[in-house]
């Protein structure tokens, strides 16, 4: 098989008790292996990383090519594993992670980064991720994680098919790109000298968003990419990643990317270390050095597919095809020992800015970090907030919600997901810390709720529980129906093929929604998008919440906004798109529509089709009003020299008008920079928080810019019948530019317009 499972022995046989808890190993260990130049933490990085190199045979750095490096006990090297998982709090998806080994049982399950990106929260993000590291830190010192994190997860939900969309931050490049660069700066924690306090890895690099469709998969699949949505749409997230979050780690994609598998292709990894500067080491995902020889016929050789990859400029393989036949590869003259010395100089450099070869992790910089830091309350009340934060308010007629609490008498609780407390999780979970269902949280707030499954579970193949849950319901004052997705519709390895309610969902809500005395609130799980237009048009679904997997804390934070304790705020990062999307090929990665071939194109920025809810679409239990307070009417573009306008000197580009001006010829763009400010008056009766989001709209008549791109986005509390001002900044070189056919920036003259809601401010680009 392709994929392997990791099984790894600790040095441990029994768990400890919490009177003898775990000791990590490390190495440097006094008195005989602590005197190596390697150990010296006052040495510079590259002065350690060398020496340690130098101790190396041939066969010795074999053993550090896979992510279960292995022990090297003459110079008192340890075990270590490479393959820790944080996504959303600490898993135990990766070997790295375990629950039982130490005396840590659980940590805290933050919400799924789709509904944590639905806050457009960007402290939140950082803060998320700084609790992560805290605990990862703690388990670390008890031998019970790595410092090493495979996460974030930011490559874009392009199609809503996906499975592993809800490990995302959603479809939007910038979003993406801001969520990559706040988790990455939380999760490192680097200080001014470059130390980290664990390790952050971008994936999956890149133009990864397939598991299985069809006869592709995401081992054999062929991502063929144009220039123009490379640069403007799937590279931003990765490149964010490195150059403002620093990252110290990127993964490399099963799939290939215009003919070449991304393990093995030298202009894709070049392009992360030379153009963007990272600086870290390049892990394969796990065993896609194998799939390049045995899914993707691309060399002919298992020994051409470990070369290719290390020429490419993987350091470290996720499996173990390196480990195994690099050996041969150096017999047969296809590879030099020195190949495999600047993949293990970036691995140690790694190791050494987390302090591994210093000792001690007890005694060290996060030594005091233990078992009282993990599901800490600080923490548990972070997961609650940003639960609070990402629930998003689709519908709310007549403003059903809230509902009173000390009005109803009685409340119909129905859905396979509102007993299970797991199932709201999402991927990527490890063990949460104190988990309720929605049903115990709902049950607080009225005294009689009664529940009914409505179906065995989520894909809901019979409808032989409706009547018990349709009884349910007609005796109670009100009607919460959970329905949705979970893993057995969504995750990795596992597309979905419609967007429409598993199984007889649909028919449950639709016959509760007859019977009940008064309308209902319909509840959906899951990170994908869901075809919901048969409730969005019902008026007995007077509320429709989306709340995505979200984590253990979610149900109290439901439970909150249905009574309103929380006024919801959350935005939709994903379009929701009808179920008539399924017959556009997901295989097809070109963002822009094409007429000519009924092709719609993706996401809000170009998709021209019906929608049931839109990019940015939320609710409030309140009424915000928005004006635009300052910006400029007027900008006048100075240009490096007088140069030839662009359809003069190359064939005319989809994109460009003769008249447009390359960005790189735009002379000191950072001195056009300029402020937006945008009030927000709350008119309403209730304080909340609001996402104000600012968009961007080219001149008309261009063909292949977008329809309008989200340009800044902030989250503010405003009180009620009170005006608060938030600031954008706008650089008109990078938020104001349209990517061409061939990757460059241009600048279009004319009218530009400035969006909030339905609130416009033009502004004229002219060249001087």
């Amino acid at each position: 098989m392709i994929f392997h499972f990791f099984f790894f022995l600790t040095l441990l046989l029994l768990r400890p008790s919490p009177s003898a808890p775990a000791s990590p190993s490390y190495p440097c260990k006094p008195p005989n292996h602590n005197l190596y130049p390697f150990c010296d933490s006052s040495l510079p990085i590259p002065t350690r990383a060398s020496s340690l190199l130098s101790f190396l045979t041939l066969p010795d750095k074999l053993l550090f090519l896979s992510d279960n490096s292995s022990s090297l006990p003459r110079i008192g090297l340890t075990h270590y594993e490479w393959w820790s998982e944080s996504l959303h709090g600490l898993a135990p998806n990766g070997p790295g992670v375990s629950f039982s080994s130490g005396p840590i049982p659980s940590s805290t399950v933050f919400p799924q980064v789709i509904l944590a990106t639905s806050s457009f929260n960007r402290r939140l993000w950082y803060d998320v991720a700084t609790a992560i590291a805290a605990e990862a830190r703690a388990m670390h010192n008890y031998g019970q994680a790595g410092l090493t994190f495979w996460a974030p997860n930011v490559n874009l939900f392009r199609d809503p098919r996906w499975g592993r969309g809800q490990e995302t931050p959603g479809e939007d490049p910038a979003v993406a790109a801001a969520f990559a660069s706040e988790y990455v700066k939380g999760l490192q924690g680097m200080d001014e000298k470059g130390g980290l306090m664990v390790s952050a890895c971008c994936k999956h690099f890149a133009a990864y968003d397939l598991e299985k469709w069809g006869s592709f998969s995401r081992y054999n699949f062929n991502a063929v990419v144009t220039q123009q949505d490379m640069q403007d749409t799937y590279d931003p997230p990765f490149r964010s990643c490195i150059q403002q979050g620093k990252a110290s780690c990127l993964m490399c994609s099963y799939n290939a990317v215009n003919g070449v598998p991304a393990c093995a292709s030298k202009s894709l990894l070049d392009r992360a270390r030379k153009e963007w500067g990272f600086q870290g080491y390049i892990t394969s995902d796990c065993d896609a050095v194998a799939t390049i020889f045995e899914y993707q016929h691309y060399v002919k050789s298992a020994e051409d597919a470990a070369v290719d990859a290390i020429k490419a400029g993987v350091d470290i393989n996720c499996g173990t095809y390196l480990k195994r036949h690099i050996a041969s590869a150096i017999r047969l003259g296809k590879l030099k020992e020195k190949d495999l010395d600047s993949a293990l100089l970036n691995l140690f450099s790694v190791q050494l800015r987390l302090g591994y070869f210093d000792g001690n992790p007890r005694k060290g910089k996060y030594g005091k970090l233990g078992p009282r830091d993990v599901c800490s309350a600080e923490h548990r009340n972070l997961a609650l907030e940003s639960a609070r934060q990402g629930i998003v308010l689709l519908k709310n007629e007549n403003k059903f919600l809230p509902l009173k609490k000390n009005v109803i008498s009685s409340l119909a609780v129905v859905g396979p997901q509102a007993k299970d407390a797991s199932n709201i999780l999402g991927d990527y979970t490890g063990v949460p810390c104190n988990p309720k269902s929605i049903w115990d949280e709902l049950k607080e707030y009225v005294q009689t709720t009664n529940y009914a499954s409505g179906c065995d579970n989520v894909p809901c193949t019979t409808g032989d529980k409706f009547g018990e849950a349709v009884l349910a319901a007609t005796k109670a004052d009100f009607t919460v129906v959970i329905t949705g997705l979970d893993l057995t519709q969504e995750t990795e390895d596992l597309d979905r093929v419609s967007l429409l309610l598993p199984g007889k969902q649909m028919e449950l809500v639709s016959s509760i929604a007859t019977a009940s005395r008064n309308a209902i609130v319909l509840v959906l799980t899951g990170g994908g998008p869901i075809d919901v237009s048969f409730a969005k048009n019902n008026p007995k679904i007077a509320s429709i919440l989306w709340i995505g997997y979200p984590g253990e804390a979610g149900p109290r934070a439901l439970a909150e906004v249905i009574f309103g304790d929380v006024n919801p705020g959350g935005r939709l990062p994903i379009t929701w798109y009808p179920e008539s999307f399924t017959s556009v090929p997901m295989n097809d990665m070109n963002m822009r529509p094409d007429p000519s071939r009924g092709y719609p194109g993706r996401t809000y920025r170009f998709y021209t089709g019906d929608v049931v809810y839109g990019f940015g679409h939320g609710l409030s239990y309140t009424d915000f009003r928005h004006e635009f307070v300052s910006a400029p009417r007027n900008l006048n573009l100075p240009r490096l020299s007088r140069s030839i306008p662009i359809g003069k000197y190359r064939v005319l580009q989809q994109t460009a008008r003769p008249d447009d001006i390359p960005v790189r010829e735009v002379q000191g763009c950072d001195s056009l920079k300029f402020t937006v400010d945008v009030s927000v008056s709350n008119s309403g009766d209730v304080s909340g928080s609001h996402v104000v989001m600012l968009f961007w709209r080219p001149p008309g008549l261009i063909k292949g810019a977008p329809r309008k791109q989200l340009v800044g986005f902030d989250r503010i509390h405003v009180p009620r019948n009170r005006t608060v001002v938030t600031t954008f900044w706008i650089d008109p070189c990078d938020n104001l530019s349209i990517v061409d056919e061939y990757g460059d920036r241009i600048l279009a003259l004319g009218q530009h317009a400035l969006m909030v809601e339905n609130v416009e401010q033009l502004v004229s680009i002219e060249a001087s």
